[in-house]
Protein backbone atom coordinates (compact mmCIF):
# COMPACT_ATOMS: atom_id res chain seq x y z
CA UNK A 1 0.00 0.00 0.00
CA UNK A 2 1.11 3.48 -0.62
CA UNK A 3 1.89 5.56 2.31
CA UNK A 4 1.59 8.90 2.67
CA UNK A 5 1.74 11.88 5.07
CA UNK A 6 -1.36 13.73 6.97
CA UNK A 7 -2.09 15.51 4.23
CA UNK A 8 -1.81 13.35 1.40
CA UNK A 9 1.63 14.29 0.58
CA UNK A 10 4.46 11.67 0.74
CA UNK A 11 5.89 11.62 4.34
CA UNK A 12 9.44 12.62 4.45
CA UNK A 13 11.34 11.73 7.53
CA UNK A 14 12.38 14.93 10.02
CA UNK A 15 16.59 14.04 9.10
CA UNK A 16 18.15 14.43 5.19
CA UNK A 17 20.64 11.68 5.98
CA UNK A 18 20.03 9.42 3.30
CA UNK A 19 18.25 5.94 4.11
CA UNK A 20 18.00 7.48 7.42
CA UNK A 21 14.46 6.19 7.94
CA UNK A 22 14.87 2.57 6.30
CA UNK A 23 17.56 1.88 8.66
CA UNK A 24 15.15 3.43 11.71
CA UNK A 25 12.70 0.69 10.10
CA UNK A 26 15.24 -2.11 10.27
CA UNK A 27 16.68 -1.20 14.21
CA UNK A 28 13.49 -0.62 15.74
CA UNK A 29 12.04 -4.02 14.07
CA UNK A 30 15.18 -5.35 15.73
CA UNK A 31 16.99 -6.45 12.50
CA UNK A 32 20.08 -3.76 13.17
CA UNK A 33 21.07 -4.84 9.53
CA UNK A 34 21.99 -7.88 10.51
CA UNK A 35 20.77 -11.71 9.76
CA UNK A 36 22.53 -13.40 13.06
CA UNK A 37 21.13 -10.31 15.21
CA UNK A 38 17.33 -10.74 13.70
CA UNK A 39 17.69 -14.65 13.98
CA UNK A 40 18.72 -14.12 17.60
CA UNK A 41 15.76 -11.76 18.64
CA UNK A 42 13.38 -14.56 17.18
CA UNK A 43 14.85 -16.73 19.25
CA UNK A 44 14.65 -14.85 22.15
CA UNK A 45 11.49 -13.65 21.39
CA UNK A 46 10.25 -17.32 20.86
CA UNK A 47 12.09 -18.01 24.26
CA UNK A 48 9.84 -15.35 26.21
CA UNK A 49 6.73 -16.29 24.42
CA UNK A 50 7.10 -20.27 25.27
CA UNK A 51 8.04 -19.42 29.18
CA UNK A 52 5.41 -16.89 29.83
CA UNK A 53 3.15 -19.29 28.07
CA UNK A 54 3.69 -22.23 29.97
CA UNK A 55 3.30 -20.36 33.02
CA UNK A 56 0.01 -18.83 32.32
CA UNK A 57 -1.33 -21.77 31.16
CA UNK A 58 -0.08 -24.22 34.38
CA UNK A 59 -1.25 -20.96 36.40
CA UNK A 60 -4.66 -20.90 34.60
CA UNK A 61 -5.14 -25.02 35.02
CA UNK A 62 -4.21 -25.01 38.79
CA UNK A 63 -6.23 -21.80 39.00
CA UNK A 64 -9.26 -23.53 37.42
CA UNK A 65 -8.99 -27.01 39.58
CA UNK A 66 -9.28 -24.21 42.15
CA UNK A 67 -12.55 -22.99 41.32
CA UNK A 68 -14.06 -26.27 40.24
CA UNK A 69 -13.41 -27.45 43.79
CA UNK A 70 -15.18 -24.73 45.24
CA UNK A 71 -18.10 -24.20 43.07
CA UNK A 72 -18.51 -27.61 41.55
CA UNK A 73 -19.89 -28.78 38.37
CA UNK A 74 -22.92 -27.02 38.27
CA UNK A 75 -21.54 -23.49 39.48
CA UNK A 76 -19.16 -24.06 36.46
CA UNK A 77 -21.73 -24.82 34.17
CA UNK A 78 -23.15 -21.26 35.23
CA UNK A 79 -20.00 -19.58 34.49
CA UNK A 80 -19.37 -21.33 31.14
CA UNK A 81 -23.01 -19.81 30.51
CA UNK A 82 -21.84 -16.37 31.83
CA UNK A 83 -18.80 -16.67 29.69
CA UNK A 84 -20.63 -17.57 26.55
CA UNK A 85 -22.16 -14.06 26.27
CA UNK A 86 -19.11 -12.85 27.69
CA UNK A 87 -17.05 -13.95 24.18
CA UNK A 88 -19.66 -12.18 22.07
CA UNK A 89 -19.14 -8.76 23.59
CA UNK A 90 -15.80 -9.25 23.90
CA UNK A 91 -16.06 -10.02 19.72
CA UNK A 92 -18.04 -6.74 19.73
CA UNK A 93 -15.47 -5.01 21.32
CA UNK A 94 -12.38 -6.18 19.97
CA UNK A 95 -12.58 -8.14 17.02
CA UNK A 96 -9.53 -7.69 14.59
CA UNK A 97 -7.65 -4.89 16.42
CA UNK A 98 -4.53 -6.86 17.71
CA UNK A 99 -4.39 -8.55 13.74
CA UNK A 100 -5.06 -5.10 12.22
CA UNK A 101 -2.26 -3.02 14.76
CA UNK A 102 0.34 -5.65 14.02
CA UNK A 103 -0.24 -6.11 10.09
CA UNK A 104 -0.43 -1.94 9.48
CA UNK A 105 2.36 -1.73 11.71
CA UNK A 106 4.41 -4.32 9.86
CA UNK A 107 3.35 -2.71 6.95
CA UNK A 108 4.83 0.56 7.49
CA UNK A 109 7.77 -0.63 8.69
CA UNK A 110 9.01 -2.83 5.88
CA UNK A 111 8.15 -0.05 3.39
CA UNK A 112 10.64 2.08 5.70
CA UNK A 113 7.62 4.18 6.90
CA UNK A 114 8.56 4.21 10.91
CA UNK A 115 7.51 7.69 11.19
CA UNK A 116 4.04 7.42 10.51
CA UNK A 117 3.66 4.25 12.67
CA UNK A 118 2.93 7.07 15.98
CA UNK A 119 -0.14 8.49 14.16
CA UNK A 120 -1.24 5.25 13.08
CA UNK A 121 -0.84 3.97 16.50
CA UNK A 122 -3.04 6.56 17.79
CA UNK A 123 -6.15 6.24 15.34
CA UNK A 124 -6.18 2.53 16.05
CA UNK A 125 -6.25 3.46 19.94
CA UNK A 126 -9.09 5.77 19.40
CA UNK A 127 -10.71 3.40 17.49
CA UNK A 128 -10.05 0.65 20.04
CA UNK A 129 -11.20 2.82 22.74
CA UNK A 130 -14.86 3.41 20.75
CA UNK A 131 -15.45 -0.27 20.19
CA UNK A 132 -14.43 -1.12 23.64
CA UNK A 133 -16.61 1.11 25.37
CA UNK A 134 -19.73 0.69 23.11
CA UNK A 135 -19.51 -2.99 23.44
CA UNK A 136 -19.37 -2.45 27.37
CA UNK A 137 -22.63 -0.16 27.24
CA UNK A 138 -24.01 -2.94 25.36
CA UNK A 139 -23.12 -5.56 27.70
CA UNK A 140 -24.14 -3.46 30.81
CA UNK A 141 -27.38 -2.76 29.36
CA UNK A 142 -28.82 -5.97 27.94
CA UNK A 143 -27.49 -8.36 31.07
CA UNK A 144 -31.04 -8.60 32.44
CA UNK A 145 -32.55 -9.33 29.38
CA UNK A 146 -29.45 -11.78 28.42
CA UNK A 147 -29.80 -13.68 31.09
CA UNK A 148 -33.21 -14.21 31.56
CA UNK A 149 -34.39 -15.07 28.23
CA UNK A 150 -31.45 -16.51 26.13
CA UNK A 151 -29.87 -17.90 29.15
CA UNK A 152 -32.29 -19.11 30.89
CA UNK A 153 -30.90 -18.26 34.16
CA UNK A 154 -30.75 -15.38 36.22
CA UNK A 155 -28.12 -16.04 37.94
CA UNK A 156 -26.00 -14.42 35.19
CA UNK A 157 -27.16 -11.24 35.00
CA UNK A 158 -24.59 -10.16 38.04
CA UNK A 159 -22.16 -11.75 36.63
CA UNK A 160 -22.18 -10.20 33.09
CA UNK A 161 -22.91 -6.26 34.56
CA UNK A 162 -19.54 -7.06 36.20
CA UNK A 163 -17.28 -8.00 33.50
CA UNK A 164 -18.85 -4.57 31.20
CA UNK A 165 -16.54 -2.51 32.18
CA UNK A 166 -13.49 -5.37 31.45
CA UNK A 167 -13.95 -3.99 27.84
CA UNK A 168 -12.46 -0.87 26.85
CA UNK A 169 -9.56 -1.84 28.84
CA UNK A 170 -9.67 -5.03 26.60
CA UNK A 171 -9.93 -3.52 23.28
CA UNK A 172 -7.22 -0.99 24.03
CA UNK A 173 -4.73 -3.79 25.28
CA UNK A 174 -5.14 -5.88 22.21
CA UNK A 175 -4.52 -3.45 20.39
CA UNK A 176 -0.95 -2.48 21.84
CA UNK A 177 0.12 -5.95 21.98
CA UNK A 178 -0.46 -5.63 17.92
CA UNK A 179 1.67 -3.36 17.84
CA UNK A 180 4.12 -5.00 19.97
CA UNK A 181 3.97 -7.96 17.88
CA UNK A 182 4.96 -5.90 14.97
CA UNK A 183 7.58 -4.13 16.99
CA UNK A 184 9.25 -8.17 17.37
CA UNK A 185 9.19 -7.30 21.38
CA UNK A 186 7.32 -9.21 23.26
CA UNK A 187 8.46 -8.78 26.72
CA UNK A 188 5.92 -6.23 27.24
CA UNK A 189 2.98 -8.19 26.73
CA UNK A 190 4.50 -11.27 28.24
CA UNK A 191 4.99 -9.19 31.65
CA UNK A 192 1.47 -7.75 31.47
CA UNK A 193 0.10 -11.07 31.04
CA UNK A 194 2.22 -12.00 34.13
CA UNK A 195 0.44 -9.33 36.17
CA UNK A 196 -2.80 -10.07 34.66
CA UNK A 197 -3.02 -13.68 35.81
CA UNK A 198 -1.47 -12.52 39.09
CA UNK A 199 -3.97 -10.02 39.81
CA UNK A 200 -6.86 -12.29 38.87
CA UNK A 201 -5.82 -15.29 41.31
CA UNK A 202 -5.37 -12.87 43.86
CA UNK A 203 -8.62 -11.06 43.56
CA UNK A 204 -10.49 -14.28 43.11
CA UNK A 205 -9.27 -16.25 45.55
CA UNK A 206 -9.79 -13.19 48.56
CA UNK A 207 -13.63 -12.88 47.32
CA UNK A 208 -14.13 -16.72 46.85
CA UNK A 209 -12.92 -17.09 50.51
CA UNK A 210 -15.75 -15.02 51.10
CA UNK A 211 -18.41 -16.24 49.61
CA UNK A 212 -21.18 -18.71 51.19
CA UNK A 213 -20.99 -22.40 50.30
CA UNK A 214 -24.10 -23.18 47.67
CA UNK A 215 -24.02 -19.65 46.93
CA UNK A 216 -23.62 -20.47 42.76
CA UNK A 217 -24.28 -16.74 41.87
CA UNK A 218 -21.96 -14.76 44.39
CA UNK A 219 -19.03 -17.37 43.63
CA UNK A 220 -19.61 -16.77 40.20
CA UNK A 221 -19.46 -12.90 40.10
CA UNK A 222 -16.06 -13.54 42.43
CA UNK A 223 -14.55 -14.89 39.55
CA UNK A 224 -16.01 -12.55 36.82
CA UNK A 225 -14.75 -9.35 39.40
CA UNK A 226 -11.09 -10.59 39.23
CA UNK A 227 -11.34 -10.89 35.65
CA UNK A 228 -12.27 -7.37 35.22
CA UNK A 229 -9.97 -6.01 37.75
CA UNK A 230 -6.92 -7.82 36.10
CA UNK A 231 -7.58 -6.31 32.96
CA UNK A 232 -7.63 -2.65 34.00
CA UNK A 233 -4.27 -3.64 35.77
CA UNK A 234 -2.79 -5.07 32.51
CA UNK A 235 -4.08 -2.38 30.10
CA UNK A 236 -2.32 0.28 32.61
CA UNK A 237 1.08 -1.32 32.61
CA UNK A 238 0.50 -2.11 28.41
CA UNK A 239 -0.32 1.62 28.54
CA UNK A 240 3.21 2.96 30.21
CA UNK A 241 5.30 0.35 28.24
CA UNK A 242 3.52 1.59 24.82
CA UNK A 243 4.11 5.05 25.50
CA UNK A 244 7.39 4.85 26.15
CA UNK A 245 8.32 2.39 23.22
CA UNK A 246 6.74 4.97 20.55
CA UNK A 247 8.98 8.03 22.05
CA UNK A 248 11.80 6.71 19.87
CA UNK A 249 10.08 7.13 16.64
CA UNK A 250 10.04 10.23 14.88
CA UNK A 251 6.20 11.40 14.49
CA UNK A 252 4.89 12.20 10.89
CA UNK A 253 1.58 11.66 11.33
CA UNK A 254 -0.80 9.39 10.56
CA UNK A 255 -0.56 7.64 7.00
CA UNK A 256 -3.57 9.14 4.16
CA UNK A 257 -5.92 6.14 3.80
CA UNK A 258 -5.28 4.62 6.95
CA UNK A 259 -8.85 4.21 7.41
CA UNK A 260 -9.71 2.34 4.56
CA UNK A 261 -6.28 0.16 5.18
CA UNK A 262 -8.39 -0.30 8.65
CA UNK A 263 -11.34 -1.15 6.81
CA UNK A 264 -9.64 -3.17 4.39
CA UNK A 265 -8.33 -5.65 7.40
CA UNK A 266 -10.87 -5.19 9.60
CA UNK A 267 -14.36 -5.89 8.03
CA UNK A 268 -13.69 -9.31 6.66
CA UNK A 269 -12.08 -10.65 10.09
CA UNK A 270 -14.62 -8.79 11.93
CA UNK A 271 -17.88 -9.94 9.78
CA UNK A 272 -15.57 -13.14 10.77
CA UNK A 273 -15.66 -13.01 14.29
CA UNK A 274 -18.93 -11.89 14.51
CA UNK A 275 -20.82 -13.83 12.60
CA UNK A 276 -18.93 -17.33 14.01
CA UNK A 277 -19.01 -15.62 17.66
CA UNK A 278 -22.56 -15.16 17.34
CA UNK A 279 -23.09 -19.13 16.23
CA UNK A 280 -20.93 -20.11 18.38
CA UNK A 281 -22.87 -18.10 21.94
CA UNK A 282 -26.35 -19.78 19.91
CA UNK A 283 -24.63 -23.48 20.08
CA UNK A 284 -23.22 -22.58 23.72
CA UNK A 285 -27.17 -21.78 24.74
CA UNK A 286 -28.49 -24.40 23.01
CA UNK A 287 -26.49 -27.40 23.94
CA UNK A 288 -27.24 -27.37 27.78
CA UNK A 289 -30.89 -26.57 26.64
CA UNK A 290 -30.79 -30.11 24.67
CA UNK A 291 -28.66 -31.64 27.37
CA UNK A 292 -31.56 -30.87 29.92
CA UNK A 293 -34.23 -32.90 27.20
CA UNK A 294 -32.50 -35.65 27.05
CA UNK A 295 -31.83 -35.82 31.13
CA UNK A 296 -35.06 -34.54 31.91
CA UNK A 297 -32.98 -32.05 34.19
CA UNK A 298 -31.31 -28.76 33.55
CA UNK A 299 -28.77 -28.81 37.01
CA UNK A 300 -27.60 -32.07 35.59
CA UNK A 301 -27.33 -30.75 32.24
CA UNK A 302 -25.47 -27.78 33.39
CA UNK A 303 -22.96 -30.01 35.67
CA UNK A 304 -22.34 -32.02 32.22
CA UNK A 305 -21.71 -29.11 30.18
CA UNK A 306 -19.49 -27.52 33.02
CA UNK A 307 -17.25 -30.71 33.03
CA UNK A 308 -16.81 -30.79 29.49
CA UNK A 309 -16.43 -26.91 28.96
CA UNK A 310 -14.95 -25.94 31.83
CA UNK A 311 -12.82 -28.50 32.99
CA UNK A 312 -12.14 -30.90 30.25
CA UNK A 313 -11.38 -28.42 27.30
CA UNK A 314 -8.90 -26.51 28.67
CA UNK A 315 -7.02 -29.46 30.23
CA UNK A 316 -7.19 -30.89 26.03
CA UNK A 317 -5.48 -26.94 24.88
CA UNK A 318 -2.68 -27.02 27.82
CA UNK A 319 -0.17 -27.98 25.41
CA UNK A 320 -1.18 -25.96 22.89
CA UNK A 321 0.36 -23.40 24.63
CA UNK A 322 3.61 -24.32 22.88
CA UNK A 323 2.42 -23.50 19.43
CA UNK A 324 -0.17 -20.86 20.00
CA UNK A 325 3.07 -19.05 20.53
CA UNK A 326 4.28 -20.28 18.16
CA UNK A 327 1.82 -18.97 15.93
CA UNK A 328 1.63 -15.43 17.50
CA UNK A 329 5.24 -15.07 16.56
CA UNK A 330 5.13 -15.94 13.25
CA UNK A 331 1.97 -13.89 12.66
CA UNK A 332 4.66 -10.63 11.52
CA UNK A 333 6.85 -12.61 9.72
CA UNK A 334 4.63 -14.29 7.20
CA UNK A 335 2.42 -11.40 6.53
CA UNK A 336 5.97 -9.50 5.61
CA UNK A 337 6.93 -12.76 3.75
CA UNK A 338 3.76 -12.03 1.99
CA UNK A 339 3.62 -8.38 1.59
CA UNK A 340 7.31 -8.60 -0.04
CA UNK A 341 5.98 -11.45 -2.33
CA UNK A 342 9.04 -13.82 -1.16
CA UNK A 343 7.47 -17.18 -1.46
CA UNK A 344 10.50 -19.37 -0.93
CA UNK A 345 10.55 -18.00 2.28
CA UNK A 346 6.38 -18.14 2.92
CA UNK A 347 6.69 -22.10 1.90
CA UNK A 348 9.66 -22.57 4.26
CA UNK A 349 7.37 -20.69 6.97
CA UNK A 350 4.79 -22.68 6.58
CA UNK A 351 6.29 -26.28 6.37
CA UNK A 352 8.14 -25.46 9.62
CA UNK A 353 4.84 -24.72 11.33
CA UNK A 354 3.00 -27.22 9.78
CA UNK A 355 5.49 -30.38 10.71
CA UNK A 356 6.58 -28.50 14.19
CA UNK A 357 1.92 -28.61 14.87
CA UNK A 358 1.50 -32.00 13.77
CA UNK A 359 4.64 -33.66 15.93
CA UNK A 360 3.79 -32.27 18.91
CA UNK A 361 0.02 -32.48 18.85
CA UNK A 362 0.05 -36.35 17.99
CA UNK A 363 2.34 -36.65 20.93
CA UNK A 364 -0.51 -34.63 22.64
CA UNK A 365 -3.04 -37.03 21.52
CA UNK A 366 -1.50 -40.10 21.87
CA UNK A 367 -0.92 -39.33 26.12
CA UNK A 368 -4.19 -37.95 26.43
CA UNK A 369 -5.51 -41.07 25.09
CA UNK A 370 -2.77 -42.99 27.27
CA UNK A 371 -3.09 -41.14 30.42
CA UNK A 372 -7.02 -40.05 30.31
CA UNK A 373 -8.21 -41.45 32.98
CA UNK A 374 -5.47 -40.41 35.33
CA UNK A 375 -5.09 -37.05 34.58
CA UNK A 376 -9.05 -36.87 35.62
CA UNK A 377 -8.13 -38.11 38.65
CA UNK A 378 -5.81 -36.45 39.51
CA UNK A 379 -6.74 -32.74 38.57
CA UNK A 380 -10.55 -33.04 39.30
CA UNK A 381 -11.16 -36.47 41.25
CA UNK A 382 -13.81 -37.24 38.11
CA UNK A 383 -13.87 -40.21 35.92
CA UNK A 384 -16.50 -38.68 33.78
CA UNK A 385 -12.81 -35.57 32.82
CA UNK A 386 -11.57 -38.84 31.69
CA UNK A 387 -13.68 -40.50 29.96
CA UNK A 388 -14.21 -36.55 27.56
CA UNK A 389 -10.75 -36.79 27.76
CA UNK A 390 -9.78 -40.39 26.24
CA UNK A 391 -12.61 -39.58 23.49
CA UNK A 392 -11.20 -36.10 22.40
CA UNK A 393 -7.52 -36.87 22.78
CA UNK A 394 -6.87 -38.38 19.08
CA UNK A 395 -9.04 -35.47 18.09
CA UNK A 396 -6.33 -33.26 19.50
CA UNK A 397 -3.95 -32.77 16.71
CA UNK A 398 -6.86 -31.74 14.54
CA UNK A 399 -7.60 -29.21 16.97
CA UNK A 400 -4.26 -27.82 17.27
CA UNK A 401 -3.57 -28.11 13.70
CA UNK A 402 -6.87 -26.05 12.50
CA UNK A 403 -6.01 -23.57 15.28
CA UNK A 404 -2.45 -22.64 13.64
CA UNK A 405 -4.15 -23.05 10.22
CA UNK A 406 -6.40 -20.48 10.79
CA UNK A 407 -3.64 -18.09 12.12
CA UNK A 408 -1.66 -18.32 8.73
CA UNK A 409 -4.44 -17.90 6.84
CA UNK A 410 -5.07 -14.43 8.26
CA UNK A 411 -1.47 -13.27 8.40
CA UNK A 412 -1.83 -14.41 4.16
CA UNK A 413 -5.04 -11.90 4.28
CA UNK A 414 -7.57 -14.78 3.73
CA UNK A 415 -9.87 -14.18 6.15
CA UNK A 416 -12.93 -14.86 4.14
CA UNK A 417 -11.89 -18.24 3.36
CA UNK A 418 -11.89 -18.74 6.61
CA UNK A 419 -15.09 -16.77 7.40
CA UNK A 420 -16.79 -18.85 4.69
CA UNK A 421 -15.67 -22.29 6.46
CA UNK A 422 -16.90 -20.57 10.23
CA UNK A 423 -20.00 -19.79 8.81
CA UNK A 424 -20.26 -23.38 7.25
CA UNK A 425 -19.42 -24.98 10.64
CA UNK A 426 -21.36 -23.10 12.94
CA UNK A 427 -24.05 -24.02 10.95
CA UNK A 428 -23.81 -27.51 10.87
CA UNK A 429 -22.99 -27.82 14.68
CA UNK A 430 -26.42 -26.15 15.63
CA UNK A 431 -28.15 -28.44 13.61
CA UNK A 432 -26.19 -30.85 14.64
CA UNK A 433 -26.74 -30.23 18.22
CA UNK A 434 -30.49 -29.75 17.95
CA UNK A 435 -30.87 -33.30 16.39
CA UNK A 436 -28.48 -35.23 18.14
CA UNK A 437 -28.53 -33.83 21.68
CA UNK A 438 -31.77 -34.97 22.99
CA UNK A 439 -31.66 -38.09 21.57
CA UNK A 440 -27.89 -39.06 22.60
CA UNK A 441 -26.95 -36.55 25.21
CA UNK A 442 -23.26 -35.80 25.66
CA UNK A 443 -22.34 -38.80 23.56
CA UNK A 444 -24.50 -36.50 20.82
CA UNK A 445 -22.29 -33.74 21.53
CA UNK A 446 -19.20 -35.75 21.12
CA UNK A 447 -19.95 -36.83 17.34
CA UNK A 448 -20.78 -32.70 16.72
CA UNK A 449 -17.20 -31.79 18.05
CA UNK A 450 -15.63 -34.86 16.00
CA UNK A 451 -17.38 -33.85 12.60
CA UNK A 452 -16.98 -30.62 13.10
CA UNK A 453 -13.02 -30.34 14.16
CA UNK A 454 -12.25 -32.63 11.28
CA UNK A 455 -14.34 -30.92 8.69
CA UNK A 456 -12.92 -27.40 9.62
CA UNK A 457 -9.37 -28.36 10.07
CA UNK A 458 -9.17 -30.45 5.97
CA UNK A 459 -10.90 -26.86 4.73
CA UNK A 460 -8.46 -24.67 6.28
CA UNK A 461 -5.61 -26.85 5.27
CA UNK A 462 -6.76 -27.45 1.68
CA UNK A 463 -7.12 -23.52 1.50
CA UNK A 464 -3.88 -23.05 2.77
CA UNK A 465 -1.61 -25.67 0.82
CA UNK A 466 -3.41 -23.60 -2.17
CA UNK A 467 -2.74 -20.39 -1.62
CA UNK A 468 0.93 -21.35 -0.61
CA UNK A 469 1.70 -24.11 -2.71
CA UNK A 470 2.86 -26.03 -0.12
CA UNK A 471 2.42 -29.84 -0.36
CA UNK A 472 1.27 -32.02 2.72
CA UNK A 473 4.09 -34.32 3.53
CA UNK A 474 1.38 -37.44 4.24
CA UNK A 475 4.55 -40.05 5.53
CA UNK A 476 6.49 -37.22 6.72
CA UNK A 477 4.16 -34.85 8.24
CA UNK A 478 1.26 -37.13 9.87
CA UNK A 479 1.92 -41.21 9.07
CA UNK A 480 4.99 -41.48 10.76
CA UNK A 481 4.85 -39.19 13.30
CA UNK A 482 1.17 -40.83 14.49
CA UNK A 483 3.20 -44.45 13.98
CA UNK A 484 5.76 -42.61 16.71
CA UNK A 485 3.13 -41.28 18.70
CA UNK A 486 1.44 -44.95 19.23
CA UNK A 487 4.15 -46.84 19.80
CA UNK A 488 5.67 -44.33 22.52
CA UNK A 489 2.60 -44.40 24.66
CA UNK A 490 1.68 -48.04 24.28
CA UNK A 491 5.77 -49.06 24.88
CA UNK A 492 5.41 -46.37 27.95
CA UNK A 493 2.00 -48.27 29.55
CA UNK A 494 3.85 -51.47 29.41
CA UNK A 495 7.05 -50.48 30.84
CA UNK A 496 5.82 -48.72 33.80
CA UNK A 497 2.63 -50.55 33.72
CA UNK A 498 3.59 -52.74 37.25
CA UNK A 499 4.60 -49.38 38.78
CA UNK A 500 1.13 -48.11 38.66
CA UNK A 501 -0.05 -49.27 42.13
CA UNK A 502 3.61 -48.41 43.81
CA UNK A 503 3.38 -45.46 42.94
CA UNK A 504 1.35 -42.27 43.66
CA UNK A 505 -0.79 -41.90 40.91
CA UNK A 506 0.22 -38.44 40.08
CA UNK A 507 4.09 -39.27 40.24
CA UNK A 508 2.82 -42.38 37.72
CA UNK A 509 1.22 -39.96 35.44
CA UNK A 510 3.82 -37.64 35.07
CA UNK A 511 6.76 -40.31 34.97
CA UNK A 512 4.94 -42.29 32.22
CA UNK A 513 3.96 -39.02 30.31
CA UNK A 514 7.96 -37.80 30.30
CA UNK A 515 9.17 -41.70 29.16
CA UNK A 516 6.69 -41.76 26.59
CA UNK A 517 7.76 -38.42 25.09
CA UNK A 518 11.32 -39.25 25.34
CA UNK A 519 10.32 -42.37 23.65
CA UNK A 520 8.73 -40.17 20.99
CA UNK A 521 11.59 -37.88 20.24
CA UNK A 522 14.34 -41.01 20.05
CA UNK A 523 11.63 -42.45 17.59
CA UNK A 524 11.33 -39.43 15.11
CA UNK A 525 14.93 -39.01 14.70
CA UNK A 526 15.79 -42.48 14.38
CA UNK A 527 13.26 -43.05 11.21
CA UNK A 528 13.89 -39.59 9.83
CA UNK A 529 10.70 -38.27 10.15
CA UNK A 530 12.81 -35.30 11.96
CA UNK A 531 15.89 -34.13 10.80
CA UNK A 532 18.86 -31.56 11.71
CA UNK A 533 17.46 -28.65 10.59
CA UNK A 534 13.82 -29.28 9.92
CA UNK A 535 13.16 -26.65 13.03
CA UNK A 536 15.35 -24.13 12.02
CA UNK A 537 13.68 -20.62 12.86
CA UNK A 538 12.41 -18.28 10.75
CA UNK A 539 15.13 -16.06 10.99
CA UNK A 540 16.68 -18.28 8.07
CA UNK A 541 14.08 -18.11 5.60
CA UNK A 542 15.28 -14.90 4.24
CA UNK A 543 14.90 -15.45 0.00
Amino acid sequence: MRVCGPRGRPFRPRRSAPGHNALLARVWMGEKGGGVLQRQLYLKNAAIMTATSLVLRAAGMVFRVYIAARIGAQGMGVYQLVTTVYALAVTLGTAGLSVAATRVCTDLMAGGRAGLVRGALRRMLALALCAGAAAGAVLFAGAGAAARWWLGDVRAAAALRILAPSLPFMALSACMRGYFMARRSVSQGARAQLLEQVVRIGVVAALLGRVPAGDTAAACMAVVAGNTVSEAVSWAYLAACCRRDARALPDGGAPAGLGRTLWGILAPIAANQYVSSALHTAENVLAPACLAVFLGSRDTALAQYGALKGMALPVLFFPFSLLGTLSALLMPEIAQAHVQNRRGALRRLVERVLLLTMTLSLLAGALFTLLARDIGQVLYQSDEIGFYLRILGPLAPFMYLESMVDGMLKGLNEQMSTFRYTVLDSCARIALTALLLPRAGMKGFLFVMLVSNLTTCLLNLHRLLYVTGVRFRLGKWLAGPAACAAASAAAAGLALGPLRTALPQAVWTVCAGAAAACAYGALLYLTGCVRRGDFATAGKAKK
